[in-house]
């Protein structure tokens, strides 16, 4: 069978560069998406073609700036002839105290957040569609559900829309392409722990009825499972992989 082609946003790094390994091992071809760290994506890009015999393309790419995305699309266009799997994960969180938030970084985390993301699953969806077969995940939060934090509240809204393009989009792109969200809680990614004490993790993992905040491989492999045929009649979703929490 022909490989597949699956495109992530911030796949360079954190649960991003799980998703681009594991996505790798199963032999797909990748489109990684990268904002700031050039050199570390090349370092996987190069990585990943020796250990799985495939074609990595790598591309900076700001969610914020609606022409770069409308490019870094017709270059895969060129490249690939389909692209079978969007990874929406690039997500950017300001994290700050309630009063200090300000207009200004409200507007940057929607930009990349909810309009980047919707940007990109127009120009990849559509082509999904004409081609008559696609999967798209799009990584949500526990924090756009069922828990709230004031300083993450810019955030925390952008998940909660990205939610509502997960309905509309796998209503819009039925019924050839599926489109579900994963909602995951605390991942032990270097983004979300180094800003936290012992203590406070301790108080939420207390929270969590496994007692532990996943692994970043945990969160990868539901996703892979959502974009995989073995996941053909699950659409429309939005699933909390968090460990069980209350």
């Amino acid at each position: 069978m022909e490989k597949r082609t699956a495109l992530i946003t911030g796949g360079a790094s954190g649960l991003g560069e799980a998703i681009s390994k594991l996505l790798a091992s199963r032999r797909c071809n990748l489109v990684i998406l990268y904002n700031t760290n050039k050199e570390k994506a090349q370092k996987l890009k190069k990585e990943l073609e020796e250990a799985y015999n495939i074609k990595v393309m790598i591309e900076k790419c700001n969610l914020s700036k609606e022409e770069e995305i409308e490019s870094v699309v017709s270059k895969v266009k060129k490249e690939f002839s389909h692209i079978d799997y969007l990874v929406n994960n690039a997500a950017l969180c300001i994290d700050s105290l309630y009063d200090d938030k300000n207009k200004e970084n409200f507007m940057k985390t929607l930009e990349i957040n909810v309009v980047g993301t919707f940007l990109i699953s127009k120009l990849i969806g559509n082509l999904m569609y004409r081609n008559r077969y696609g999967s798209i995940v799009n990584i949500s939060s526990t924090n756009g559900i069922n828990k709230y934090f004031p300083m993450t509240l810019d955030y925390d809204a952008s998940k909660a829309a990205l939610n509502s393009i997960t309905h509309n989009l796998s209503l819009e792109y039925a019924p050839y392409v599926r489109v579900n969200a994963i909602a995951p809680g605390w991942i032990k990614t270097d983004s979300e722990m180094k800003d936290l004490d012992l203590d406070y993790i301790k108080s939420e993992e207390e929270k969590i009825f496994v007692r532990r905040f996943a692994e970043e491989i945990e969160i990868a492999k539901v996703v892979y499972f959502l974009l995989s045929d073995d996941a053909s009649y699950i659409n429309n979703q939005i699933i909390q992989v968090d460990g069980g929490t209350y």
